[in-house]
């Protein structure tokens, strides 16, 4: 995956992530729960494909 594809999905989720929170009403907890849950499967996700960590091997997007 190369760079510019992971600010693409970078970009995308974010977006996304602010859509759901400015458009869709929902409690404070919870609006803070989905924040916390999206940021550390990205983080999980970036850490993944740089290489950091190697425990999911099964766990590819893309190629």
């Amino acid at each position: 995956m190369s760079l510019l594809n992971v600010v693409i999905a970078l970009v995308v989720i974010g977006f996304g992530l602010w859509l759901i929170n400015r458009f869709i009403p929902m409690a404070g907890s919870i609006k803070t729960i989905l924040n916390l849950v999206v940021v550390i499967v990205v983080l999980v996700w970036l850490l993944n494909i740089f290489g950091v960590i190697s425990h999911f091997p099964d766990l590819h997007l893309g190629r």
